[in-house]
């Protein structure tokens, strides 16, 4: 590495930057590892051991895809591990000392790719039909008796998700669906305040929750897979639930 380099990363980025180094070993260690470069996507190769090749998603459903949600999206995620708000302690030892404006770039990096996704997995043991009926009414109209909002008002009609903050549901495995759910309502996930999905789970008995991630574990992707440019009018109006999301970086708060 020549000493220009060191002008132009900072201690933190150095720091993740070994994590790469290490990524690249442990994924090429068939290989001679890759000469180091200054590039985030040489970088992030820390990220993509776990979230799979170009943040496809890991093999083991725990993982989840990284690859084109939307930015402002994976960027409140990076800050919510550094700042305490998700638990976990691998990614959270490996953002810890990264600045704001660091985590938007490696946010953007992976909102950037267009890879596709795999067909939904078969369950080991199917879920009945009446408890995906279930679970497919929640998803598209919600409930009122239970004041829980139909998912498509927020994460979009086609439930790939809608810019610039909200990720898409499908495409996703039941373990990681069903481990996010169980983290917002235990607190070990939480978000940005006003928190709306963990009043959202709040509301929802148990066999719901399970009926929806059953229901959305089981649904293909759409061939176009983009998340939504927008909220619609009529889901804004409809919502009465306030959900917060940090600014970009440099953003006057």
């Amino acid at each position: 590495m020549n000493f220009g380099v060191f002008t132009r990363i900072s201690l933190p980025r150095l720091a993740f930057s070994a994590w790469a180094a290490l990524a690249s070993f442990t994924i090429g260690s068939a290989a001679a590892a890759p000469a180091f470069e200054d590039s985030i996507a040489q970088r992030t190769l820390a990220c993509v051991s776990c979230h799979g090749e170009q943040g496809r998603a890991g093999p083991d459903g725990y993982y989840p895809r990284l690859a084109g949600k939307p930015a402002g999206y994976l960027y409140n995620q990076l800050l919510n591990f550094r700042d305490g708000r998700r638990h976990y302690g691998l990614m959270t030892r490996m953002v810890d000392l990264l600045d704001d404006a660091y985590l938007m770039e490696i946010a953007h990096h992976f909102a950037a790719m267009e890879v596709p996704y795999p067909p939904p997995a078969t369950p080991a043991s199917p879920p009945s039909a009446a408890v995906l009926e279930r679970g497919r009414t929640l998803v598209q109209h919600g409930d009122a008796a239970l004041r829980v909002p139909a998912c498509v008002q927020c994460h979009g009609t086609t439930l790939t998700g809608t810019q610039p903050n909200i990720p898409g549901l499908i495409g996703l495995p039941t373990d990681y669906l069903m481990a996010q759910l169980g983290g917002w309502r235990t607190g070990q996930r939480r978000a940005h305040a006003p928190d709306c999905m963990a009043t959202i789970v709040q509301r929802l008995p148990d066999s719901d929750a399970y009926a929806a991630i059953a229901w959305l574990s089981s649904q293909p992707v759409p061939a176009n897979a983009h998340p939504a440019p927008r909220l619609t009018a009529s889901a804004e109006s409809a919502l009465d639930l306030k959900c917060g999301s940090a600014p970009e970086p440099g953003a006057k708060r």
